[in-house]
């Protein structure tokens, strides 16, 4: 599984980059205002910071729009995907620009029917979001389990992105479905390390070694 960071934080990507744990970088126009920074600024930043796919997403709403911003936005780095969304004209838009050889996520994705059209259209990634579906009382990671097997019935290479991850406990379902990859906020990534045992355990062996009244350096 793949793990992309769900930020526009270029701190917390640095520190996620370094452990080697980090696949990728999602961005939305909501994280960018949230950084207060240019976006294209920092999306050059984000990119050069990770290898990576980086996802930046177009504001149009017509298919025209999102195609010329889409290759304006494909302009910072190579490894920019572009983000559209899973609209009639947002797969409109990644018919063409996936067509052109670039990377397409497309995003916004809440049920099986239009993962078939973004794989039929030929997105790179397509994301669900789990979260969002989860607060109207709707089951995330059965639509995870949907378009997997619906993807693997028919051989479709488009990428399930499962986003709007809340919960290490989203991420772990997501890895047993199958997901290809993951994009969550840094926090919650590194929140999977986290375990009580493990500090419980750690407290007791260095409370033993002390006792030894030894030292390693």
């Amino acid at each position: 599984m793949k793990f992309f960071a769900d930020t526009a934080d270029i701190d917390a990507i640095r520190e996620l980059a370094a452990t080697g744990l980090l696949d990728g970088v999602t961005t939305n126009p909501s994280i960018i205002m949230k950084s207060g920074r240019d976006i294209w600024e920092v999306t050059k930043e984000i990119c050069e910071a990770v290898d990576g796919p980086v996802s930046a997403e177009t504001v149009a709403l017509d298919a025209e729009g999102m195609i010329a911003e889409g290759r304006k936005l494909a302009q910072i780095a190579d490894n920019i995907a572009i983000k559209v969304p899973l609209t009639w004209d947002g797969l409109k838009a990644c018919k063409v620009l996936s067509g052109e050889g670039r990377m397409v996520n497309v995003t916004l994705c809440f049920s099986a029917n239009q993962a078939i059209l973004a794989a039929k259209a030929g997105a790179t990634f397509v994301s669900p979001f789990i979260g969002r579906l989860d607060d109207i009382n709707l089951d995330g990671m059965e639509l995870i389990s949907d378009i997997r097997t619906i993807y693997d019935n028919y051989g479709f290479g488009t990428q399930i992105l499962a986003a709007s991850i809340r919960t290490v406990n989203h991420i772990a379902e997501s890895a047993r479905i199958g997901a290809d990859v993951i994009t969550a906020p840094p926090e919650v990534i590194k929140k999977m390390a986290a375990h009580p045992l493990t500090d419980k355990g750690l407290e007791g062996f260095l409370a033993d070694w002390a006792k030894t009244g030894q030292t390693i350096l």
